[in-house]
């Protein structure tokens, strides 16, 4: 009876338990950083959390994405050396030949689309399997990144382009911005209750929707505030957040979204259906390509310069996070929210860990045993069966 419990518990309120793991991960390091002398946790304070949160807006970026590829059925092993690469390109592009921003951004954003359509034409009408074809983009990306810098670190970018790692929103500005973002889920989950209405669906009932958009409506609200009180919200996390927008309505609220579900749960029956599997896969390719430029120009940003190393292990973490925050590894089941809490389960746990002191092979061997959980818990909440 204990083990059917946890499985409905855990089928049916992932986010929820997602996020009880955040709040005790922040609360054992709040413990463990706090300082007697001065009565305050230096784990729990408005600049760490800023760090905190802008250290996962890259992974974050990333894991939004690898979503909706692992959703479909596949995996991409390219991401971080591809965010590497096209990073490189956009420090190259400002700081060699002055580009003005607009034209950097776009360049990159377009090559990356190119890069991710590839890996995805030659997964899906070709016929290599993705672990192969993106194994092999991983390894060629990083060679090209290596030519094309060779080997040295390219510096310094431009102001306008550092502000896109390195800057923080005045505060009405981040006001507006939450405000919007609630507005947002608002109209996501009434539109979403409507249609599951027309379609004699089991919704929740008005007071349960109601105390859910409340607690969100919190949530937002505190995140503003603590932001608000150190520099405001960093750039990078705006950035995230309006990923997390566009991949939640791609995900719920159009045809395309729930394709890539349809696709990863059944690929054979959804194509004798009349979808066009082969394109739906392509495109996810597409989007995974775009946020790695998003998230190489995030980087390249931050660091202020380019560098022939950035990304690596990208890719590690942020399928750690689609795993650790319920996708499932046999395609067609998770969520872009939970990804994102994934991440942040990863970040807080980096950041506690350095804070502590804590060795960097210990970090690893920690994360490590979290992903082997995660996906036991995914085992075990499915009701898969061992053979």
């Amino acid at each position: 009876m204990a083990n059917i419990n946890l499985r409905k518990f855990l089928s049916e309120n992932k986010i929820v338990a997602l996020l009880i793991v955040v709040c005790l991960i922040w609360a054992l390091f709040g413990y463990l950083t706090f300082n007697t002398d001065t009565g305050v946790s230096g784990f729990l304070t408005a600049r760490n959390f800023s760090n905190l949160l802008r250290q996962m807006a890259i992974t974050g970026i990333l894991a939004a994405a690898m979503v909706f590829v692992i959703v479909a059925g596949e995996i991409d092993l390219s991401v971080g050396s591809l965010l590497g690469l096209l990073g490189g390109i956009a420090a190259i592009l400002d700081a060699v030949y002055g580009w003005p921003l607009a034209g950097t951004i776009s360049f990159v954003l377009l090559a990356g689309a190119a890069l991710g359509l590839m890996n995805g034409w030659l997964t899906a009408y070709l016929g290599i399997p993705s672990f192969i074809v993106t194994l092999g983009g991983q390894l060629a990306f990083r060679g090209s990144v290596l030519g094309l810098t060779g080997g040295i670190t390219i510096a310094p970018v431009s102001p306008s382009l550092r502000y896109i790692g390195q800057g923080y929103l005045p505060g009405w500005l981040g006001n507006g911005c939450a405000i919007a973002l609630f507005v947002l889920l608002l109209f996501m989950a009434f539109r979403t209750r409507r249609k599951r209405l027309q379609h004699s669906l089991r919704v929740p009932t008005p007071v349960m929707e109601a105390t859910r958009l409340v607690g969100i409506g919190i949530l937002i609200l505190g995140f503003v505030l603590v932001l608000n009180s150190y520099q405001g919200i960093p750039v990078p996390v705006l950035v995230l957040l309006f990923v997390l927008g566009i991949f939640t309505i791609i995900a719920k609220g159009t045809v395309f979204g729930r394709y890539i579900y349809a696709v990863g749960s059944n690929a054979e029956a959804t194509r004798l259906s009349g979808v066009n599997v082969n394109l739906v896969k392509m495109v996810v390719f597409g989007l995974m390509g775009v946020m790695a430029a998003l998230a190489g120009l995030t980087t390249t940003a931050r660091l202020a310069a380019g560098t022939p190393s950035a990304g690596f292990g990208g890719e590690l973490d942020a399928i750690a996070s689609c795993f650790i925050g319920g996708t499932s590894m046999r395609g067609g089941v998770g969520s872009v929210i939970g990804a994102l809490v994934g991440a942040l389960i990863m970040a807080s746990l980096d950041n506690g860990m350095s804070m502590l002191g804590v060795d960097t092979f210990w970090q690893q061997i920690i994360k490590g045993i979290i992903l082997v959980i995660a996906v036991y818990l995914d085992i075990i909440s499915s009701g898969v069966k061992r053979l």
